[in-house]
C-alpha cells in the first residue's frame, strides 16, 4: 500500500483523518477502507488524542464505494469485500474517542454513512447527502445502520428506497447534521467544535460517550453484518451488474430480475 489514500496528523489533542482520493471523489476501494480503519484504530489507541476529525481533500467528502468494484464477484466474494469496506462502521461504534465528520460537496451512499456514523457532523450549507445506491440496482444497507439510530423508520425507508439526494438544510432538519456553515468556514468551524471538546475532562468525555451509546445502541454490530450479507446478495445479481453498467454508459437500465 504505497499510495496514501488516507492522511493523518494530530495537533492539540485532536487527530485529523483526511480522505485523500479527490480525483475519484474519495470513493471507497479496499486500500482506502483498510487505511481508514487503521487510522481510526491508531487514533483510538493514542492517549494524546481526545477528539478525531474526519475531513476530505477536494470538492467532495465521499461518494460511496467506487463502482468499478462491482464486477464479476461471487456472493461470497462480495460478502468478504463488503465486510472489509464497511469495517469503519464497526470501528466508529466501538471508539471511545469522540468523532466529528467535516463534510463538503457530495456525501453519498457509504460517504453519507460515514458522516452519519460519526458522533457529530459539521457540513457546508451547499453540501448534498443521499443514500443513492438503489439508482444503480444496489441498495444502501450499510449506511442505513447508523441512519436507523438517527431518523424515524418512515423517513429512513423513503431515503434508502428512493435514493433521492437532499440538501444540507434537510439533513440538519432530520438530525443527520449538527451544524451548517459557509463553505469557507468549514475548517474553522470544525476545529472550533473539536477544540471545545478537547478542553473537557478526558474521562468525563469518554464515560459520557459510552453511556450515551449504551442508551441508543441495540445489537448494532450484528445488524450491520446482516445488512452487508443482504447487500452482498444484491451485488451478485444480474440487475446489479446491469445497473452499474448502465450508469457508467449513461443509459437507462434494463431491469430483468423480479
Amino acid at each position: 500500500m504505497a499510495e496514501k489514500v488516507i492522511l493523518t496528523r494530530k495537533e492539540n489533542r485532536i487527530g485529523f483523518i483526511t480522505l485523500n482520493r479527490p480525483e475519484a471523489m474519495n470513493t471507497f476501494i479496499p486500500e482506502f477502507a483498510d487505511q481508514l480503519d487503521q487510522a481510526l484504530w491508531d487514533m483510538e489507541n493514542d492517549d494524546d488524542i481526545m477528539v478525531v476529525v474526519i475531513n476530505a481533500a477536494g470538492k467532495h467528502f465521499c461518494t460511496g464505494i467506487s463502482l468499478d468494484q462491482f464486477h464479476s464477484k461471487t456472493h461470497k466474494e462480495y460478502r468478504d469485500f463488503l465486510y472489509g469496506i464497511d469495517a469503519f462502521y464497526h470501528t466508529l461504534a466501538k471508539m471511545k474517542k469522540v468523532t466529528i465528520a467535516s463534510v463538503q460537496g457530495f456525501a453519498l451512499a457509504n460517504g453519507a454513512g460515514l458522516a452519519y456514523a460519526c458522533d457529530l457532523t459539521v457540513a457546508t450549507e451547499t453540501s448534498t447527502f443521499g443514500t443513492t445506491a438503489i439508482k444503480v440496482g444496489l441498495i444502501c444497507l450499510g449506511p442505513a445502520a447508523p441512519m436507523a439510530k438517527i431518523v424515524g423508520r418512515k423517513k429512513m425507508m423513503e431515503m434508502v428506497l428512493t435514493g433521492e439526494m437532499f440538501s444540507a438544510a434537510e439533513a440538519e432538519k432530520l438530525g443527520l447534521v449538527n451544524k451548517l456553515v459557509a463553505e469557507d468556514e468549514l475548517e474553522s468551524a470544525t476545529l472550533a467544535l473539536a477544540e471545545k471538546l478537547a478542553k473537557k475532562s478526558p474521562i468525563a468525555l469518554r464515560i459520557g460517550k459510552e453511556g450515551l451509546n449504551r442508551l441508543l445502541d441495540d445489537a448494532y454490530d450484528q445488524n450491520l453484518d446482516e445488512m452487508d450479507d443482504l447487500f452482498a446478495a444484491i451485488c451478485a445479481t444480474k440487475d446489479a451488474e446491469e445497473g452499474v453498467q448502465a450508469f457508467l454508459e449513461k443509459r437507462r437500465p434494463n431491469w430483468q430480475e423480479k
